[in-house]
């Protein structure tokens, strides 16, 4: 039997993000968006929903104190 992580509690949303939504979310920020925070092509979660070196995420986490809060990462080897 094989378990969704997407499906455990703890594990935030992850989404790839589509290159006109890079273009939109990174557009009026003073740096390139290559130079986010990586995250492995290894991960887990990298490999449940394929993506690939280069492909930009989007991390939804939901809190009681913060609400939500969105991360980006950039998928590396």
């Amino acid at each position: 039997m094989k378990i969704d992580i997407q499906e455990h509690m703890l594990v935030p949303k992850h989404e790839i993000m589509t290159e006109d939504e890079i273009a939109d979310e990174f557009s009026d920020v003073e740096y390139d968006f290559k130079d986010l925070p990586k995250i492995k092509s290894h991960d887990p979660v990298v490999k449940a929903i394929s993506a690939k070196p280069g492909d930009v995420l989007r991390i939804t986490r939901e809190s009681q104190t913060a609400g939500v809060f969105i991360t980006y990462r950039i998928v590396e080897d």
